[in-house]
């Protein structure tokens, strides 16, 4: 079982790039800037890394960054991750950034996407792993703020594919949003939005009507709603969630608990993704573990999780073909059928 999920062709829809600054990293930035951490080593910092809620995590998260300065520093975080990722059979992933985090302490646009773009890149050159970028707004800032942030993006459209809406949900509704969303689609930029998490099922109506997303980042709330669960399953609205996430901030107490299987088995466009790993404890392979662990779940749903991923994704369907072939030939390999085709 351990060798399906490890070899197991993958797609991640749901990570935060900042979010796999992994201790080790944030030290070497660390010292390369002349920064000084508020801890002693690369231990003290995992220790640190123990939340109650989402702002908990939030408030450490934004601190880690500090050590983002350069260009360099942007495209060895996002190199790290890629290479991670390649080594756990992930073929595609679409990634959030978050200029704000960065814009708001003196870091130009220009740096931070560059960066990225370049690890991209070499990562497409090097293992033929395709990538969408997408920028995400924060939503514990002011509209005006994202709506800066989307002509700061001009540019660089041709680098960006999407944009997202993430951080401290309780409390900021999509319906804050809905200008800078309407702008973004006038642009051709796709639309996901975090909802779902810690908000409350009709957070995900809202960013499905008012902002008129394709896509629901989490969306785990859904569960607490029937008619919204029916309605995701006959529309095929995705879903990214993010089981290690879910546990780490509490949205459940255990994996036991989590609701990924009931929304499988309600036929609803669930996929897996690790959100920030570095944080919560795991990237792609440990997620499905989990999963499989948390809910003995079986090989053939973990499959169909994998197949729902393709899907969602935002790859031509000429590529979706070929890589659900390639997950499809992957079960087979192992006797695995996925229980939905």
């Amino acid at each position: 079982m351990s060798a399906f999920i490890e070899q197991l062709p993958k797609v991640e829809l749901h990570l935060h790039i900042e979010g796999s600054l992994e201790p080790e990293l944030v030290f070497a930035l660390a010292r390369r800037n002349g920064i000084t951490l508020d801890y002693a080593n690369e231990a003290a910092l995992k220790a640190a890394y123990e939340f109650d809620d989402l702002q908990s995590f939030l408030n450490i998260y934004y601190a880690g960054m500090s050590v983002l300065q350069t260009e360099q520093d942007f495209f060895d975080m996002t190199h790290a991750y890629l290479q991670r990722a390649h080594s756990e059979h992930v073929r595609h992933t679409e990634i959030f950034f978050d200029p704000q985090a960065h814009t708001g302490r003196g870091v130009p646009f220009s740096v931070v996407v560059t960066g990225i773009h370049r690890a991209l890149e070499q990562a497409r050159y090097d293992w033929g792993m395709s990538s969408r970028l997408i920028m995400s707004f924060l939503r514990d800032l002011p509209e005006a703020s994202a709506i800066d942030t989307l002509r700061q993006a001009e540019p660089f459209h041709g680098w960006l594919t999407g944009v997202g809406l993430d951080s401290a949900e309780t409390g900021n509704p999509p319906d804050k949003f809905r200008r800078v969303y309407a702008m973004a689609r006038d642009q051709g930029y796709r639309l996901v939005a975090h909802a779902g998490e810690e908000g409350p099922p009709q957070y995900i109506r809202d960013a499905l009507e008012l902002l008129r997303v394709e896509r629901i980042d989490h969306g785990v709330a859904a569960i607490k709603d029937p008619a919204l669960m029916a309605e995701l399953a006959e529309n095929r609205i995705p879903l990214t969630v993010c089981p290690l996430s879910n546990l780490k901030l509490k949205v459940v107490n255990t994996m036991a608990e989590h609701p990924m299987g009931e929304l499988l088995q309600a036929g609803l466009c669930v996929t897996v993704n690790s959100d920030d790993p570095a944080y919560f404890g795991g990237y792609m392979n440990a997620n499905y573990r989990a999963l499989q662990q948390g809910l003995g779940m079986s090989n053939s749903e973990l499959l169909q999780l994998a197949l729902n991923s393709v899907e969602a994704s935002w790859l031509s369907p000429e590529e979706k073909a070929l890589l659900n072939r390639e997950v499809h030939e992957h079960g087979e390999k192992f006797g695995v059928y996925a229980p939905l085709g």
